[in-house]
């Protein structure tokens, strides 16, 4: 692995003797000493940046969760190591500091490292998504939001527009976009029906509320995972700048550990984190617990080779035209469904058609009702 010191700026010292089972006995922490990462790990680090948000302007960070994160207990079934890389300062100017987190980004996941990192305004995931594109990974982003963040074409870059940006880019390596908790008010007509036509998913607040599991398989399908922390409700923060609806503390952390769940995530990034109080704090630590236990818990069973280890149905359609087959794991008893594409195109898509799945979705194809997962994804490869 390439040296990704000169990026960052070491923590100060941690005084506090944390006993044998807090995170705090077993995290390495990059305290001058830059550590070195091993494979199949995690590496959190903080990013105080936030000029692509006109409203914040300041890069001073004065957060105190890394103290609350250290003072959680670690879970028995913890073996992968956890790593504190410290903060990457913002450069002179806002492309310098999208270029030293697209180059550790790119260095750690080409090394088989889980980044988590901790933003700033949200327009840092532009730099994130430039690591994939330097890998030529297509990609499946997940955002946590309660806007679609689209913005105009002709919109300069910001936290607000990202998604446009990514885009517009060329060549373009986002395959898919979902969005959980989107709140109507805060998307345009215009927006909704741009998000249909290129076949983008949704799961509304409303929709998550009723159950969780419509959005679950949006997060095991993802490669990145965007966590906006406004779309927490402002009554959980304590916090000016959230909304006054949004996402309860325990529905966050519970999206947080079926992100970490997913073998397919190999980034995390928490966003627009900017109000800084003891209950944003610790929220925010317990946040990254629930990632990270997830992450510590994964299945290793997205099927991706051999399909020995899973159940398979083929569901035949009665119109003829289509037989869905999907997989069951013996392990985890989570579904995926499988989705034709052209061979001609080699490789490019092998890992997007086989899209996680319900068990809701083997239940309409029983009923000759074609998922609408199924055909989305179909239009994207075809």
């Amino acid at each position: 692995m390439n040296d990704l010191s000169i990026y960052f700026t070491p923590l100060t010292e941690d005084k506090v003797n944390y006993h044998e089972e807090q995170i705090g006995q077993i995290i390495i922490s990059n305290y001058g000493s830059f550590p070195e990462i091993e494979s199949d790990s995690i590496a959190v680090f903080s990013v105080p940046e936030y000029r692509g948000d006109s409203s914040h302007i300041s890069c001073e960070s004065n957060s105190e969760f890394r103290s609350s994160f250290m003072a959680l207990s670690q879970s028995k079934n913890w073996k992968k190591k956890i790593y504190d890389l410290g903060t990457i300062v913002p450069g002179e100017q806002l492309k310098d500091t999208y270029f030293a987190i697209s180059s550790v980004v790119y260095e750690l996941i080409k090394n088989g490292v889980v980044p988590v990192m901790i933003g700033g305004s949200q327009d840092l995931i532009l730099a994130a998504y430039e690591a994939y594109a330097k890998l030529e990974q297509l990609v499946n982003i997940c955002s946590i939001d309660h806007s679609l963040d689209i913005g105009a074409p002709d919109v300069e870059v910001g936290h607000s527009a990202y998604l446009t940006s990514l885009l517009l880019k060329r060549p373009c390596y986002l395959f898919n976009h979902a969005n959980i908790g989107l709140q109507i008010p805060y998307a345009q007509p215009k927006e909704l029906k741009l998000v249909e036509n290129l076949f983008f998913d949704v799961c509304r607040l409303g929709e998550f509320n009723d159950d969780f599991k419509r959005a679950e398989p949006h997060l095991r399908n993802a490669d990145i995972i965007n966590l906006d922390f406004n779309s927490i409700k402002a009554s959980e923060l304590c916090s000016q700048n959230a909304n006054p609806n949004g996402f309860q503390s325990q529905q966050i952390c519970q999206i947080s550990r079926y992100a970490g769940i997913s073998d397919k995530v190999n980034f995390f990034g928490i966003f627009n984190y900017v109000d800084f109080n003891k209950i944003s704090d610790k929220l925010l630590a317990e946040i990254l617990w629930y990632f990270i236990d997830g992450y510590q818990s994964r299945w290793g069973d997205f099927p991706v080779s051999s399909k020995a280890g899973y159940y398979k149905f083929n569901v035949e359609l009665e119109n003829g035209n289509h037989a869905i087959i999907f997989y069951k794991s013996h392990k985890s008893d989570r579904w995926w469904m499988e989705v034709p594409y052209p061979p001609q195109k080699g490789s490019k898509y092998e890992r997007h058609h086989l899209v996680p799945c319900s068990k809701e979705d083997y239940d309409r194809a029983m009923k000759n009702e074609m998922p609408d997962l199924w055909w989305k994804t179909y239009q994207k490869l075809t």
